[in-house]
């Protein structure tokens, strides 16, 4: 399943135990570099919540006691997905989060998800290794718009891949990214949003990924 070849398991996490105390916590963290990771309980099995080093050092500047539990200070402890979670759940789940807990079908820990595993599947999505041209082309979301879209581009070349945005609920323009193959000629990409502008649909933007400095 796409979602745990995205995870980094247990085995390969920095993770403190719930009996740790805040100072124990505190050397792990700055010893690994982390902001967060994760608190497990004694047996490694059941997800506690995280615990963030901002936190330990305002408890540790206040003068508070660093020898109680890590979990007196711990955060997220419900913030957590499956490995066969839904991708638009898992993708509204870890919003602010730096990463999120995934357990397995045991309620166990399973690892965690990080925000740039979630960035590297979308930019693969987008097909930027594999594509030439990314069209931005503005539609009104009426039903046959897309596949109208895609006939046209079609009779052309194939289409490397399609991602389509509401930009917002007071707009009524739908913008679809759609990525030509590689090796898309120039004259060819010209050809196509010809085609697709001379039938409504206005082609906002061009972006060549071969030839990108970003």
């Amino acid at each position: 399943m796409l979602l745990k070849t995205m995870v980094y398991k247990k085995k390969d996490l920095t993770t403190v135990k719930e009996t740790n105390t805040l100072e124990e916590a505190l050397d792990i963290l700055e010893d690994s570099g982390y902001r967060c990771v994760p608190i497990l309980d004694d047996s490694g099995k059941i997800f506690r919540g995280n615990i963030y080093k901002m936190h330990i050092y305002r408890h540790k500047s206040t003068g508070g006691d660093m020898t109680l539990p890590v979990t007196h200070l711990l955060k997220n402890a419900t913030k957590y997905i499956y490995v066969n979670t839904s991708f638009f759940k898992v993708f509204f789940t870890i919003k602010e989060l730096p990463y999120i807990t995934v357990l397995d079908d045991n309620n166990h820990f399973y690892g965690i998800l990080t925000h740039s595993s979630l960035l590297n599947m979308l930019s693969q999505s987008w097909s930027i290794d594999n594509g030439s041209y990314v069209l931005t082309i503005a539609s009104t979301g009426k039903q046959g718009d897309l596949a109208a879209i895609t006939k046209i581009i079609s009779k052309y070349c194939s289409i490397a891949s399609c991602i389509t945005l509401d930009i917002g609920k007071d707009e009524f323009i739908r913008r679809t990214l759609i990525t030509l193959p590689a090796k898309t000629s120039k004259e060819l990409c010209t050809t196509v949003v010809d085609h697709l502008e001379r039938k409504s649909f206005k082609v906002l933007e061009i972006e060549d990924l071969q030839n990108s400095e970003n």
